[in-house]
């Protein structure tokens, strides 16, 4: 396309078209094409291609008329140098340009006192997409950033990596902002997040996909937050969320909003402060191989809550309440209405743990859910499954009175 473009400005500009009277509009445009084609495609977007091909179908087809006047020596001038514009950009394109080729080499950012690039901030600025960015075990203070290229990859090298927030935040929203696709963090230490709002989070998701694996959420007012972008996926693998609290208690260890897919996996969630382990109002949500048990000192509302229904699959986890809480129930489904097509709560394999002398609620499930089946759990404290209204209940068996404080001190000495 490239020899395609070059013969078209010259035929506009120094060859036989050039007396035309669409002529330096033509030149003009073709060169402005080419002038912003240094920094980004165009031709990506298909009503900008087909504006493109047509000024260049246009540039080799106009024939100039019989008759003309001579234009003058400044508009041969412009014309010439529109023309040595065009080549220069073809010829001399910036890096940036280059690394879209399909062969560039993928891009390598290391992060690191040591290192040129000194910030997380700073390797979020020059990231492009698919870049692979190591940052150096240690502390990084008030080094927030966000996040807007897709398929970037962001991990610790050597070590764990603590971000202390120490009243910085991206945006006034948390630690770090992601906006992308693709996106993969592991091995980071979240803390201490606070803004104005009061829902300073480890990480504010905003739309696109991310897995977040072996991170930890300490001590935020949310510990990672999502918006309410319906196309979104988030999936957390091996991670730890706890002690995330606000002032006024309306907080959540995990909370995700209105996105289409949660996957929690193999993670511990505990010592919540009013609010809820994990609150989620995704469309589809895999909670599996979990820990959600508050344990002593934690004073968690619900431990696991989908208020708004969705397909929720709860399978492996041991969920437990702790005596402090001031809720009795430690799973809810469906409280505030429910919001999508498909409806639907499943439970198996799971260990529940009610340690409340007088008893409390191990499931509650408002009318209307399509489906609720719960099977092979084992329950550990006065109440039953059953409660919670029409369902398929097979084989939830009740455990000894004794196993509860067992469970719950081996959660806490063995959160893995």
């Amino acid at each position: 396309w490239g020899l395609l473009l070059a013969g078209a400005v010259w035929r506009v500009s120094l060859g036989s078209a050039r007396q035309h009277v669409l002529a330096p509009a033509l030149a003009a445009s073709l060169t402005g094409f080419a002038v912003v084609g240094l920094f980004d495609s165009l031709l990506d977007v298909p009503r900008l291609a087909w504006l493109f091909y047509l000024l260049v179908l246009l540039a080799l087809t106009v024939r100039a008329p019989a008759r003309v006047v001579a234009r003058s020596g400044s508009a041969r001038q412009a014309a010439s140098l529109a023309l040595v514009v065009l080549v220069g950009a073809m010829a001399f394109q910036p890096d940036d340009a280059r690394a879209k080729a399909p062969d560039a080499k993928p891009q390598l950012i290391q992060v690191g006192p040591a290192r040129a690039i000194k910030t997380i901030a700073e390797a979020a600025r020059v990231a492009r997409d698919g870049a692979t960015i190591e940052v150096d075990s240690g502390v990084y203070l008030a080094d927030v950033a966000v996040w807007q290229r897709d398929g970037v990859s962001v991990r610790a090298v050597g070590g764990r990596v603590r971000l202390l927030a120490q009243g910085a935040a991206a945006e006034g929203k948390g630690i770090w902002v992601v906006r992308a696709r693709g996106m993969r963090v592991e091995g980071f230490d979240f803390e201490d997040a606070r803004v104005p709002d009061r829902n300073g989070a480890g990480i504010r998701f905003e739309k696109g996909s991310l897995l977040v694996r072996d991170c930890r959420f300490l001590r935020n007012e949310m510990g990672l937050l999502t918006n309410n972008d319906g196309s979104s996926e988030l999936e957390v693998e091996d991670s730890e969320f706890a002690y995330n609290q606000r002032p006024d208690g309306h907080n959540h260890n995990l909370y995700v909003g209105r996105i289409a897919r949660l996957s929690v996996k193999g993670s511990y969630l505990h010592h919540a402060r009013v609010g809820h382990l994990l609150k989620s109002r995704a469309a589809v949500n895999e909670i599996r191989d979990n820990r959600l048990t508050d344990g002593e000192g934690g004073s968690a509302s619900y431990e696991l809550e989908f208020p708004e229904g969705g397909v929720a699959h709860v399978v492996g986890n041991l969920i437990g309440q702790s005596r402090e809480t001031d809720n009795s129930t430690l799973i809810s489904f469906g409280a505030e209405g429910y919001r999508w097509p498909r409806n639907e709560l499943v439970l198996e394999h799971n260990t529940l743990v009610n340690p409340l002398p007088a008893g409390g609620v191990f499931l509650r499930v408002a009318p209307g859910s399509t489906l609720v089946r719960a099977l092979h759990n084992r329950l550990v404290g006065a109440g039953r499954l059953e409660t919670a209204g029409p369902g398929e209940y097979v084989d939830n068996l009740t455990l000894a009175p004794g196993e509860a404080e067992r469970m719950m001190r081996d959660s806490l000495h063995n959160p893995g």
